[in-house]
């Protein structure tokens, strides 16, 4: 199932930001206005939970309102990877009182241990931190992929679908997220350049959580999605204006469609009949959207 004929609306938030309770280079409300005047629905500021900071959950419950909301988060980090760094989990939804990393607790066991607690987690910038097939399957408490990281992508590690193919192929049910990971820091990338939507009837922090661990969203840095549905022997895609609509997935190969201001398509599903698919569009100013992965096993 696609979320996209689900009741609800498309609500748009950032999953990975930083204020200056960790490394970002502002406050916290400062951080919430800047997505707030770009549109956004709600954020979740994720500093990262670390000694050097006072392992800091940052609380935003006053910055909500109405039309915006947050999600309590943190980006938290244990020893230790295969090339030898610590973790970086995401993980939104986390209570305020989430207790500090024990002295021998790996990774895998502290994302466990924040999903237990109730929170969305996160496999951040895995081509960034250059986590391999051997990482990523040990951290079995993970929701979803960060597929997509705009900070790292000025070191060109921005894109990590390989490795989340490569999961998927091998029977993870993960979905796939793209987030800007924005410090606000001068020498950075502007922020607001990767987001999520999630499919809600509410803009409240427990209906989003409950859509985001459902799989109830697609990702963007610019266009938008309008409807993907499979009929027969196809699926079948509205889009804002787009140069190529791209069907990939777990199988060597693609459907494309390319054109100028493409709205709508059908591509053929065969290629990927038994594995998973998704929908990739990219516009005319190079921004790209993507579905979750569309199971056909």
């Amino acid at each position: 199932m696609t979320p996209f004929d689900l009741p609800g609306k498309f609500w748009r938030g950032n999953l990975h930001t930083h204020s200056n309770r960790s490394d970002g280079a502002l406050s916290p409300r400062e951080t919430a206005q800047v997505y707030r005047e770009a549109g956004y629905d709600f954020v979740s500021i994720t500093d990262h939970f670390r000694p050097e900071y006072g392992f800091p959950m940052t609380d935003t419950r006053e910055l909500r309102s109405d039309g915006f909301t947050t999600l309590i988060g943190a980006e938290l980090h244990a020893p230790r990877t295969e090339v030898g760094q610590a973790w970086h989990i995401v993980a939104a939804g986390l209570p305020l009182d989430f207790s500090t990393p024990g002295k021998t607790e790996t990774g895998p066991e502290l994302a466990r241990r924040a999903r237990d607690a109730g929170a969305f987690v996160g496999m951040a910038h895995p081509a960034a931190s250059l986590l391999t097939a051997i990482d990523a399957e040990s951290l079995d408490a993970a929701h979803s992929v960060e597929v997509y990281n705009a900070l790292s992508d000025r070191e060109n590690r921005g894109d990590s679908w390989h490795l989340a193919d490569v999961l998927l192929n091998r029977g993870h049910r993960l979905t796939t997220y793209a987030a800007d990971d924005a410090h606000l820091q001068p020498q950075d990338p502007p922020p607001c350049q990767a987001w999520v939507q999630v499919r809600s009837e509410a803009l409240t922090p427990d209906a989003l959580l409950a859509s985001l661990k459902a799989g109830h969203f697609y990702s963007s840095t610019g266009p938008e999605l309008y409807d993907v549905r499979i009929e027969g022997d196809v699926v079948v895609v509205r889009c804002s204006p787009a140069t190529k609509i791209l069907l990939s997935g777990g199988h060597p190969g693609a459907e494309v469609a390319q054109g100028t201001d493409l709205t709508d398509c059908s591509l053929p599903l065969g290629l990927f009949r038994g594995t998973h698919c998704r929908i990739t569009i990219e516009d005319a100013a190079g921004g790209r959207a993507w579905t979750n992965p569309i199971h056909l096993s």
